[in-house]
């Protein structure tokens, strides 16, 4: 019997330590990556400012050829909305919340598996070659202690999504019209 109570006594203590050291963690996070792309602003902004462009570069699409996405709103810019529905990929809704052109597009993605959403940005800039894009998610996941242990691995969960998804937009964006 003391070994059970010294068990539990144990779980609890680990337990109350993990959400204590919770409440210390970082809140916010950030996740940039970058690349060049050898071709004009023409070639490359579209593919982002028109929700069905991502289809053609966006890694989790390529990684599920059987999702389900269903367009609606403006068929770009501010205000197109897309949500997919994916056993691989999970499920959401991602909308176009800023779009300056050649500059940058904002968007708003939401998750069913989890409360919130999030907010992402693509930036674009001239560069000797063509057009520097850096893609960057960054946002808050609040007080619940939890979370936060999300933010240590939030670079890892996304990064390389992000380069996946930047090379395919510069091979998709650099292939000869």
């Amino acid at each position: 019997m003391k070994i059970l109570k010294y068990t539990l006594l144990t779980i609890l203590g680990f337990a109350i330590a993990l959400v204590l050291i919770g409440f210390v963690l970082p809140s916010q996070y950030s996740v940039t990556r970058s690349i060049e792309i050898k071709a004009p602003m023409i070639k490359v902004y579209p593919q982002v400012y028109d929700p069905k462009g991502w289809a053609r570069w966006g890694v989790w699409y390529l990684r599920d050829p059987e999702m389900k996405v269903t367009y609606s709103g403006p068929p770009a810019g501010v205000g197109a909305k897309w949500a997919w529905v994916s056993k691989k990929e999970g499920s959401g809704s991602m909308e176009i919340t800023r779009a300056d052109f050649d500059k940058l597009i904002a968007y708003k993605i939401a998750f069913a598996d989890f409360d919130g959403s999030f907010d992402g940005r693509l930036e674009f800039a001239p560069s000797a070659g063509g057009v520097t894009v850096t893609w960057i998610a960054d946002g808050d996941v609040g007080s619940n202690p939890l979370m936060r242990y999300f933010v240590l691995i939030m670079d890892r969960m996304l990064g390389p999504d992000f380069e996946g998804g930047l090379k395919n937009l510069k091979a998709l964006a650099e292939q000869p019209s």
